[in-house]
């Protein structure tokens, strides 16, 4: 018996036999032939080695083997069609797991827009979002641990990976109202790095065009305080300890109710945000339509 040389169509076959009862109507329905129904029929049979149904002139009916074939039939061909359906909805990316990397500025003040826009067009795809430094950013996607990630300035030309730039990120002046920059004016980069200064640690992306400004007047950034996270810079500076200089798209991270922003006109560099994705791999699905849902979007404009 070569039971596993079954296929789809095999089972198809006997169920619509059983359906119409007849050659002639059950070849109909399948766009066959009578005689070439009975043909695929007899063969399946030779393969089984039983006998599936029992033939008259008019009719035909099935058999105990063949009534059984049929309910193991059934049984397959729905397991075919929902998994088809399930394929069919992972290739139109109505459903899939999708993860992103991306900078904890660009989490909060960025990719929360993105996420509501396409989860309205793609409520089944589900989301895992990663918020990291920029180099664990890279190193995510790179392994393959996020499909997509969002990271400040390019990439390196050895890496696995491309960049596509999406906008650039302007840096303001931001303290406490009783601070330095109490007064209602604009601010040269030259006065900021002269005030009690609160930077982000070195390795950051802000931090890099931090002190590449510095490079550019000539001077050297020497900061009252050092912090990892951008809610601890907040914090200092809502306290008053110092005043700090970030991007735009870092100020939801911020609890600015207390805070003054000032323009500092003469700063320079803006960082670049960008997709980062792996360099000749294809994008699931989920992923892609991201991808292009993000490219294809318009950019709220920073009031700074």
């Amino acid at each position: 018996m070569e039971i596993n040389n079954l296929n789809l169509n095999d089972y198809k076959i006997v169920l619509t036999l059983i359906r119409f009862g007849t050659y002639r109507a059950a070849a109909d329905e399948l766009g066959l032939s009578p005689s070439g129904m009975s043909r695929q029929i007899s063969g399946l049979e030779e393969r089984l080695g039983v006998r599936l149904f029992d033939r008259d002139t008019r009719n035909v009916a099935p058999t105990e083997s063949g009534l059984a074939l049929s309910k193991i039939a059934e049984r397959v061909l729905n397991a075919a069609q929902h998994g088809m359906a399930e394929f069919e909805a992972h290739l139109s990316a109505r459903s899939g797991q999708l993860t992103i990397a991306g900078l904890p500025s660009v989490t909060a003040g960025l990719l929360p827009g993105f996420l509501k826009s396409f989860a309205s067009v793609h409520p089944d795809i589900d989301l895992r979002i990663m918020d990291a430094l920029s180099r664990t950013v890279l190193e995510a996607v790179e392994s393959g641990a996020a499909d997509i990630g969002f990271a400040a300035g390019t990439v390196s030309a050895r890496s696995r990976l491309a960049f596509y730039p999406l906008l650039d990120d302007k840096f303001v002046a931001i303290g406490a109202a009783n601070s330095p920059l109490a007064n209602e004016r604009p601010y040269s980069w030259s006065e900021i790095v002269e005030m009690p200064f609160i930077a982000m640690a070195k390795g950051t992306s802000v931090r890099e065009l931090l002190d590449g400004a510095c490079l550019q007047i000539g001077v050297r950034l020497a900061p009252r305080f050092e912090v990892a996270h951008l809610a601890t810079a907040g914090a200092l500076a809502t306290e008053g300890l110092g005043i700090t200089a970030l991007p735009s798209l870092t100020l939801p991270v911020l609890r600015t109710e207390s805070l003054i922003l000032r323009d500092i006109p003469d700063f320079g560099p803006r960082r670049r945000i960008g997709l980062v994705r792996r360099s000749g791999r294809s994008l699931s699905p989920a992923a892609e339509a991201f991808f292009s849902h993000v490219r294809n979007s318009r950019f709220p404009k920073s009031r700074w």
